[in-house]
Parts: structure tokens; C-alpha cells; sequence
């Protein structure tokens, strides 16, 4: 098998701590980032591919690079136009490399999984499923009325079996219910939530694509083996997911669901996550069943208070109702539109060159703390609205001015004049940190010109 993770995300559920500019599978909520433990798994099924925007692109170089997958294959698309697209353009990838017989199966990279070996097993099962040219979806077998998620429809009686596990035809996607009507999904019993697994042979979701969006694919077929013309492509191609362009348009004899139960979770709310760990201590006072996600170092204590979620990240703190997280999103909607960087970016943020993080932003002035990983390099760059200054508080390097290489180490102190060329580079094996002061009339991000970038970034 060759197992396909998709990320995307425009990280509002779980704001505060994921944010647009960093979707949730990135956030180390659990253990370890959702999006690692996802790669982990998929390694155990064949070499991972993963398919996500340019926008994440750092982010997932580093994700790759702390989690030490060297062979995973990236796809990075111009820009999200949902899962459809993404899987067009990735089995004609597979095309292109003479895979078109493989089997695939398509992960999303946000989800959690506490039972490895019976996701691998069921994995297993759906593969051999696929083989007959059927488009398999796990199902989760649900165990409550759950408004939040689409569900699958099967038929009663199985049409494949192996070492307990049973394959259905679908007889319906049915969208996110009304309490009501889940209820009744759930009392019928053939009624699985969809996970947005899917498990299919390249070759057949490839004429599935040409029967049912012959529109798309004439596009995507004209992708060249190196995706140079991506950016062409994307332009003229519609959004739309999977679901609508291909599931819901095939017939019962085409579509398998196999109902399973594997400790799944969409960790879609802040619900979910305190349902999924214990939290930080917290001291109650005439209280109980608060749930606390914030700094390992700061102490906690509510009063008074039953039944709370408090999430707590340097620049927000949010207070929610126990069974009221999804409203979660109204408080982004609401950021968004007062124009809030709060919606977008953390106080910190990521680059391929390691990541800085911002301490004081004001009319006057704005200061950062910046770590560059060893033997790499900032671009090449200049400002037209602010000087810098650089002192030195860890490591060792080199500052490039205007073409002159200035040696520096912990106490070195560097003046980046208005419009200088400049950039700085680790030279050594170990973390080079220093603090800059900007001063001007503008701070932004976007005041940037570039002349070379090791990343090959605009």
C-alpha cells in the first residue's frame, strides 16, 4: 500500500493553540504533534506520502525533519481547493510513476488513533476490499448521537469478511445530522460515522475521476511528471471535495464501508481533547471537573466554577462551557473581523531556518528573540520601513551587510540600517540566538525584499 496523508486546516477549532498559520496537527496537544503520530502510523504500511499546501510547506519540512522521515514524498499544491483536486493530482503523480496499479489509502493527518494495531488490521482488510476495484471508507461505529459528523449508510448484509471484520455495500452519505435524526441513525445500527478514510487502486479511482468529473481530470491530466505546471492547473481547477465529486455519485455495488472501532477521534473540539487527557493540575475550590491546557510551569486554580475548559497560550486566554467548544469558532469569526493577528500567528513562528518568537510589538518599537539552526542561514534580504539591531546572546556565526561578513558571538551587537542588505548565518553545530530591536514606522512581515533565499521563498 501506499499511504497518502492529507493536511490542511484553517486552525479554528482548536484556537487558541492552533491558529490559521498553525493548523492543529502541528500543535502538540498530545505527545506528540498529531501529524507525527499520523506519519509514524502510515510508515508501518509502506513509504508515506503527504499532500498539503505551499502555505505549510515550513511547516511541514520541520514536521518531517523532527520526526525523522527522510522518505516521506511531498505534493505541495499552490493552494487548498479540497480534498477532490488533491487526489486527482496525486493518483496522476502515481500514473506518471508506473504505480497505477498500487493500492492507496488517504489519511487525514489531524486525527488520533489509540489502538494502532486494529487501525493496521482493519487497514489491512480494506486492501484486500479494494483489490476488487471498489472504493473502501472506514466507518466508526458510533457510540452516541453525534450531531458533529457525516454518516455512512450500509446495507445489511456484508458482501466481504475476513478474521472478524465485515465490508457493506453503502447505500448513502447522509450529512451532519440534526440530534433527532442521529439518534434514529444510531437506534437502526447501519449508520457509521465518516472518518474521511478512504482506500481505493489507483487506476480505478482514476476512471471514477474520468466517469464523474471529466471536467477536472482533463485538467489534472495534463500534469507534467515534475508538477511544473501545478500552479496553471490549480488556477483553472474547481474546489471540491471528495465526497461530492466521486463517494456520493457511485452506486452501492461500487462503494464498501467496513464499520470499525479503533479509538478514533477527529480531536475536532476542545471537548474532544479534555475527553482525551487528563490536563494540567488544576486546585478547585467549590468545583469540580474543570479541565486546564496552558503553561506546565504556571499554576492553576478555579473557584466557584464546575465543568470549564481554560486554554492558555501566551497572547489568549479563553474560558469555555463544557459542551460548548464548537462555538469556539464564533470567537475566531468575531477576531476576524476586527482584523486581529490573533486569528493567524502565535507570538512565535516557524521558518526552515529554525523560528522566532515576539516579545514586545508597539508603535515605537518591536523586539523578537530569534534561533537559527545549525549551518543555516536567514535570506538574503532588506527593509524599506525599519533598521534592526542585533545583539548576540547565544552561539556563534556570521552576519552578511551590504556584502561584508562581520564574524559575531554572544555579546556581538549588529546594526542593520534602513534599506542594508543583510542576513544572518549559524556557522556552527549548535542553536545561534539572538535579540533584535526594529525601529521605524512599520513592522510588519511583508516588508521583506529578497535577493537569495535558501528556500527558495518570494
Amino acid at each position: 500500500m501506499i499511504p497518502v496523508v492529507l493536511s490542511g486546516g484553517s486552525g479554528t477549532r482548536l484556537w487558541p493553540v492552533s491558529r490559521q498559520h498553525m493548523p492543529k496537527q502541528f500543535c502538540t496537544i498530545f505527545e506528540k504533534p498529531l501529524q507525527t503520530m499520523t506519519l509514524e502510523r502510515c510508515h508501518k504500511m509502506g513509504t508515506p506520502w503527504i499532500v498539503t499546501s505551499k502555505a505549510l510547506q515550513s511547516l511541514t519540512e520541520i514536521n518531517l525533519k523532527d520526526s525523522q522521515m527522510k522518505d516521506v514524498q511531498a505534493v505541495y499544491e499552490p493552494y487548498g481547493k479540497n480534498t477532490a483536486p488533491a487526489i486527482a493530482v496525486l493518483c496522476k503523480l502515481l500514473e506518471a510513476k508506473g504505480l497505477s496499479q498500487e493500492i492507496v489509502g488517504i489519511f487525514p493527518s489531524d486525527h488520533l488513533i489509540s489502538k494502532e494495531q486494529a487501525f493496521l488490521n482493519v487497514v489491512n482488510f480494506a486492501t484486500s476490499v479494494a483489490e476488487t476495484n471498489k472504493v473502501v471508507t472506514l466507518g466508526i461505529t458510533p457510540s452516541y448521537p453525534e450531531t458533529g459528523y457525516g454518516y455512512i449508510q450500509t446495507k445489511a448484509v456484508s458482501l466481504a469478511e475476513s478474521n472478524g471484520f465485515k465490508a457493506y455495500s453503502v447505500v448513502k452519505f447522509h450529512e451532519k445530522p440534526a440530534l433527532e435524526k442521529a439518534k434514529e441513525f444510531l437506534a437502526q445500527g447501519s449508520f457509521s460515522w465518516n472518518a474521511g478514510i478512504f482506500v481505493f487502486k489507483v487506476s480505478h479511482m482514476i476512471s471514477l475521476f474520468e466517469k464523474h468529473q471529466p471536467e477536472l481530470w482533463a485538467l489534472v491530466s495534463a500534469l507534467k511528471a515534475d508538477a511544473s505546471n501545478l500552479d496553471d492547473i490549480y488556477s483553472k481547477v474547481q474546489s471540491i471535495s471528495i465526497d461530492y465529486a466521486i463517494m456520493e455519485k457511485l452506486g452501492s455495488d461500487e462503494l464498501a464501508c467496513i464499520p470499525s472501532e479503533f479509538g478514533w477521534s477527529d480531536v475536532g473540539s476542545w471537548d474532544a481533547v479534555a475527553s482525551l487527557q487528563k490536563g494540567q493540575d488544576v486546585f478547585n475550590v467549590k468545583g469540580q471537573d474543570n479541565f486546564v491546557f496552558g503553561d506546565p510551569g504556571k499554576h492553576y486554580s478555579t473557584v466557584g466554577i464546575d465543568d470549564v475548559i481554560v486554554v492558555d497560550t501566551k497572547d489568549a486566554l479563553m474560558l469555555v462551557k463544557k459542551g460548548h467548544s464548537q462555538d469556539v469558532r464564533y470567537v475566531v469569526e468575531g477576531l476576524a473581523q476586527q482584523k486581529s493577528p490573533l486569528v493567524k500567528d502565535h507570538v512565535y513562528e516557524y521558518r526552515p531556518w529554525g523560528y522566532f518568537e515576539i516579545l514586545k510589538d508597539t508603535e515605537a518599537f518591536k523586539s523578537k528573540v530569534i534561533r537559527v539552526n545549525p549551518h543555516s542561514q536567514l535570506s538574503y534580504q532588506s527593509h524599506a520601513k525599519r533598521e534592526e539591531h542585533w545583539t548576540i546572546t547565544r552561539g556563534s556565526g556570521e552576519v552578511v551587510l551590504n556584502d561584508e561578513v562581520i564574524p559575531v558571538k554572544a555579546g556581538s551587537h549588529v546594526h542593520i540600517p534602513l534599506g542594508a542588505k543583510h542576513r544572518m548565518r549559524n556557522t556552527s553545530n549548535e542553536m545561534l540566538e539572538f535579540v533584535e530591536v526594529q525601529l521605524g514606522s512599520y513592522f510588519g512581515e511583508d516588508d521583506i525584499v529578497r535577493y537569495q533565499d535558501d528556500y527558495q521563498r518570494k
